[in-house]
């Protein structure tokens, strides 16, 4: 007896039939669909320009900066290239500044010099971005990458923006990361000098004297070079750094401990005029060197 298959309508009859679907389906289709709520487009309401800057200056206000950084990231998504877009970058990284968010207030920042960089507030923007770096210098025993870093970025600042109203402030923040970054070397070198690896020890001294110089730490390095050089037998040359050392800071301890360990050789401090020591300081002093 022949086998009779029922045809394509019929069929679609009864699948219909049997998953209780009639022909408008389409939205019952949607209900046994697992991922049709998962995809469903949300619309979003428009929310003014200033309704929005508003609100994140009032999360600004309360201290919840993750909310404040929230509601300007919207505004700058939802009003892209306009000026509103310009404030709510440059306060997204004001308030992640503000909430300690440093790697974020930094990144904000650099995505605002990049987008805006005649902007009038632009010195800000870069202000923001080495105070970031400069809140993150750790302390002398750690490695100094940040504090170089910030270095960096605040002789930017002065470089680029040398009258903005941040100058000032970020020249002494120079000073200071300075004397962190010499005070690393010279960490280092005494390690060298404890360890009697006496050419290392120079190296670092050096690097000190001719890196940072104004920095508080330079009166030690010259009598740090003085005791190496010394141990090495090197006389001459530590006589030279004594002799710069007496020269520019004679009231210095250092100085007089310098001093007393050349007389424990039976020398005195002597510079030598065309010596490296002796033109570096005379081209940061003015001074004439003289033999002693």
């Amino acid at each position: 007896m022949p086998v009779t298959y029922p045809n394509r309508g019929a069929l679609a009859a009864v699948l219909l039939s049997v998953l209780g679907l009639g022909l408008g389906g389409c939205d019952a289709l949607d209900s046994i669909n697992p991922f049709a709520e998962k995809y469903k487009p949300e619309v979003v309401p428009d929310v003014p320009a200033d309704k929005l800057y508003s609100e994140g200056l009032a999360k600004m206000e309360d201290s919840d900066y993750e909310g404040a950084v929230k509601k300007f990231g919207d505004l700058d998504k939802q009003y892209s290239y306009s000026d509103w877009s310009r404030k709510a970058l440059l306060m997204t990284a004001y308030a992640n500044y503000e909430g300690q968010k440093y790697d974020d207030a930094i990144n904000a920042s650099k995505r605002y010099l990049q987008r805006h960089p005649a902007s009038k507030d632009a010195a800000y923007a870069q202000y923001l971005m080495a105070m970031s770096q400069y809140k993150q210098i750790p302390d002398v025993t750690r490695d100094q990458d940040r504090s170089e870093k910030a270095l960096v970025a605040l002789q930017e600042l002065v470089q680029r923006y040398p009258t903005s109203e941040y100058a000032n402030d970020a020249k002494a923040k120079i000073q200071i990361t300075r004397d962190q970054l010499a005070g690393k070397e010279m960490e280092v070198g005494r390690y060298y000098l404890q360890r009697r690896n006496f050419p290392a020890a120079i190296n670092r001294f050096r690097d000190v004297i001719s890196r940072y110089q104004t920095t508080r730490h330079t009166e030690e390095a010259l009598e740090r070079l003085v005791e190496a050089y010394m141990a090495l037998g090197i006389t001459q040359e530590a006589q030279n750094a004594a002799a710069v050392l007496g020269h520019n800071f004679p009231d210095s301890p250092w100085y007089k401990d310098a001093h007393a360990l050349l007389q424990t050789g039976g020398l005195e401090p002597r510079e030598e005029k065309g010596s490296w020591l002796s033109r570096m300081f005379s081209s940061v002093t003015g001074r004439t060197a003289s033999a002693q």
